[in-house]
C-alpha cells in the first residue's frame, strides 16, 4: 500500500468499508437466536444449566452453583461462549432431565443427607434472599431456595423453609420451546430453622402446554421482568428536561453569536470595505489572534491518538445502539450485546488507525508509527491494567467470578491477531489518503503570550461546568443501565437510549463551541486541547464508563469546535 498510488489507495479505504459492513452485518446471525438452532422431535433433551446464585438486594455478590449443597449430576460440564464469560456468567449441568414434551410428576432429582452446616447454609441463603438463575434453551430462569415465615415480635422466632421440589411450567409451540417458568410447592418443604442433620428428597416436576406465540416473540414474555414499564414517565421528563436545556443554549449561542460575533464580522467587513483598516491598527478579541488560533497544540501524537480511539469507541456505541433498536439483542442485554461489543471493537480498530495517522499527518506528524501504537494503547492500556488489577485483588480474596484463564487468552489472542493488524492496517491507509490541514488564517512564526486568565477561566472550572450540563441529562439513563449490569432488571428501552444519546451529543457540542467561543473572546489562543477537555469531561462523573465516554464525547467536542473555529475566522 506504500508504494501503491492515491487512487490505490483509495480503492483499499471503499474495500475496508465494505468488509467491515459484512463482518457488522454477519454477526447478527450470531447473536440472535435462529429458530433451526432450536428446532426438537419429541422426547430430544434439552438440558438445563444452572449460573450463579446470589442474594437480590447484592447484585454483585455471586458464587458459583456448586459452591452450596445443591444436587449434581455425575460428571459435570460447563458451557461457555464469549458473551458468557464476558458477563462472569458460569454456565454448569444440573441432574433436572427434561425431554421435548414430555410431562413428569415427582420425579426424584437427589437423595441428600443435610448436615448441620449445610442447613446453617440454606438458612442463611433463605435469610438473605439468595436467588439461582437457569438457563433452559437460552431462556433466563429465576429460582428461589426458600422462603421466610417472620415473626414480627421476635425476629429469633421466624421460621426458616427450604423448597425441595421444583415445578417447571413449559410452553411450547410445534417444534420450538418459548417460555419456561418455575414455581414451588409449599406443601413440599424442609425446616431449616434449627442446626439439626436432616434427610431431604428433591423432586422436580416437568409440565408442557401448547402456545400459539411464536418463536421470533418468546423473549417478549421478558419484557415485564424489565425495567421499562417503571421507568417510562422518569425517561419522558429526562427527554422533556435535556430538550429545554438545549433549547437554553442555543438561545445562548445565538445572542452572543449576533451581540458580538456578528457585529464584529459585520463591522471588520465593513471597515475593509471603506478602506479604514490599516496594517498598524491594533485589533481586539478574538480577531487579534488570527495568527495564532490554528497553531498546531502540543503534544500532537497524543491528541490524534486520543482522536483516534474517541472515533472507534462513538462509533462501536452507535453501532450497538442501531443494534438495540432493530432487535438484534431482545432482551437479553449483558451476554449478546457484550459478545457483539468485542467484535464491533476489534474491527473498528481500522477506523481508529486511520482517523489517528490521517490527522497526525495534517498536523505535520513524523513518528507516525509511535502514533500508530499510542492509538492502540491508549484505550486498551488503562483497561487492561484496571482489567488485570481486578482480577488479581479477586483471586486473592477467594473470588470465583473472575475470568477463566481460556477466556483471558481468547482476548488476548483477538488483541493481538485482529485488533492490532487492523489498527496497522487503517494507520497505513489515513496516511497515504490524508490531505494537509487547509486553516482559513495564515499562523504567525512567533507564538504570542497568553494573557492571565481569571480562575474561572481555568480548565478545571470550565471542565466541571462542561460536563455538569450533559451528565444532568443522561443521569436517570445511566441509573437504569447500571441497574441492568448488576443485573437488577432487563433493558430494553433502546429508543429512549438513543434520543437520549443524541441530545448527550448536542449538548456537548453546543456546551464546547460555547466556552471554545469564550476562550477565543479573551484571547486565549490555545483552545485545541481545551476543547477536546471541555467535551470530554462528561465522562468524569461517569464511574463505570467514563474512560470510554471520556474519550468519545471529547471527540465530539473538538470535532464542533473546529467546525465553529474555521467558520468565525473563514469569515473575516
Amino acid at each position: 500500500i506504500l508504494n501503491n498510488s492515491r487512487v490505490s489507495v483509495n480503492v483499499e479505504c471503499v474495500q475496508v468499508l465494505k468488509s467491515f459492513s459484512l463482518f457488522v452485518a454477519s454477526t447478527n446471525s450470531d447473536v440472535n437466536s435462529d429458530p433451526y438452532d432450536h428446532r426438537y422431535s419429541r422426547g430430544d433433551t434439552i438440558p438445563i444449566y444452572a449460573n450463579k446464585v446470589g442474594p437480590y438486594s447484592k447484585h454483585w455478590e455471586r458464587y458459583n452453583y456448586y459452591d452450596f449443597p445443591f444436587c449434581s449430576p455425575e460428571f459435570v460440564h460447563e458451557k461457555d461462549n464469549l458473551g458468557k464469560m464476558l458477563t462472569g456468567e458460569s454456565l454448569v449441568s444440573t441432574p433436572f432431565m427434561v425431554g421435548f414434551r414430555v410431562d413428569k410428576e415427582r420425579e426424584l432429582l437427589c437423595k441428600k443427607r443435610l448436615n448441620t452446616s449445610d442447613v446453617s447454609l440454606f438458612r442463611t441463603m433463605i435469610k438473605k434472599g439468595y436467588q439461582i438463575q437457569y438457563y433452559y434453551d437460552d431462556l433466563p430462569i429465576r429460582g428461589l431456595i426458600g422462603r421466610v415465615v417472620r415473626n414480627f415480635t421476635d425476629e429469633k422466632k421466624s421460621k426458616y423453609f427450604l423448597y425441595r421440589h421444583s415445578k417447571f411450567l413449559i410452553s411450547y409451540n410445534k417444534e420450538h420451546v418459548i417460555a419456561v417458568s418455575l414455581s414451588y410447592d409449599l406443601e413440599s418443604e424442609v425446616d431449616v430453622t434449627d442446626d439439626v442433620e436432616v434427610d431431604v428428597d428433591f423432586t422436580y416436576s416437568i409440565i408442557w402446554w401448547e402456545t400459539e406465540r411464536a418463536f421470533d416473540e418468546r423473549l417478549d414474555n421478558y419484557e415485564t421482568s424489565s425495567i421499562l414499564p417503571y421507568h417510562t414517565r422518569a425517561h419522558v421528563h429526562s427527554i422533556a428536561n435535556s430538550c429545554f436545556t438545549i433549547f437554553v443554549l442555543i438561545i445562548c449561542l445565538v445572542i452572543f453569536y449576533i451581540r458580538f460575533l456578528h457585529k464584529d464580522i459585520s463591522r471588520y467587513a465593513r471597515d475593509i470595505e471603506n478602506a479604514e483598516v490599516n496594517s498598524n491598527q491594533e485589533q481586539k478579541g478574538w480577531k487579534n489572534i488570527c495568527g495564532e488560533v490554528f497553531r498546531f497544540p502540543k503534544h500532537k501524537s497524543l491528541f490524534s491518538a486520543a482522536l483516534g480511539s474517541g472515533t472507534q469507541l462513538l462509533l462501536v456505541m452507535v453501532i450497538i445502539l442501531i443494534m438495540g433498536i432493530m432487535g438484534v439483542f431482545q432482551p437479553n442485554f449483558q451476554v449478546v450485546s457484550l459478545k457483539a461489543l468485542v467484535i464491533l471493537y476489534a474491527v473498528a480498530s481500522v477506523v481508529s488507525g486511520y482517523t489517528s495517522a490521517s490527522f497526525y499527518h495534517q498536523l505535520k506528524g513524523t513518528s507516525w508509527i509511535k502514533n500508530i501504537l499510542l492509538t492502540g494503547g491508549l484505550y486498551f492500556g488503562p483497561f487492561f491494567l484496571t482489567f488485570s488489577l481486578g482480577i488479581t485483588f479477586a483471586v486473592y480474596n477467594g473470588e470465583t467470578g473472575t475470568f477463566p484463564l481460556d477466556t483471558i487468552i481468547t482476548l488476548s489472542l483477538v488483541w493481538i491477531f485482529l485488533v492490532f493488524p487492523l489498527l496497522i492496517l487503517g494507520g497505513i491507509i489515513g496516511k497515504n489518503c490524508a490531505s494537509d490541514f487547509r486553516a482559513p488564517c495564515r499562523t504567525t512564526k512567533c507564538p504570542k503570550e497568553v494573557p492571565q486568565l481569571v480562575w474561572y477561566e481555568g480548565i478545571l472550572p470550565q471542565m466541571i461546568l462542561a460536563g455538569f450540563l450533559p451528565f444532568s441529562v443522561i443521569k436517570i439513563q445511566l441509573y437504569d443501565n447500571l441497574l441492568t449490569v448488576w443485573g437488577r432488571g432487563i433493558y430494553t428501552f433502546y429508543n429512549s437510549m438513543a434520543i437520549m444519546f443524541v441530545l448527550l451529543l448536542i449538548i456537548t457540542s453546543l456546551v464546547s463551541v460555547m466556552l471554545t467561543s469564550f476562550q477565543l473572546a479573551v484571547e486565549n489562543h490555545e483552545w485545541w486541547w481545551r476543547s477536546f477537555l471541555n467535551g470530554a469531561s462528561t465522562g468524569f462523573y461517569m464511574t463505570c464508563l467514563g474512560y470510554g465516554m471520556f474519550l468519545a464525547l471529547g471527540t465530539v467536542g473538538f470535532r464542533m469546535s473546529l467546525l465553529f473555529v474555521r467558520y468565525i475566522y473563514a469569515s473575516i
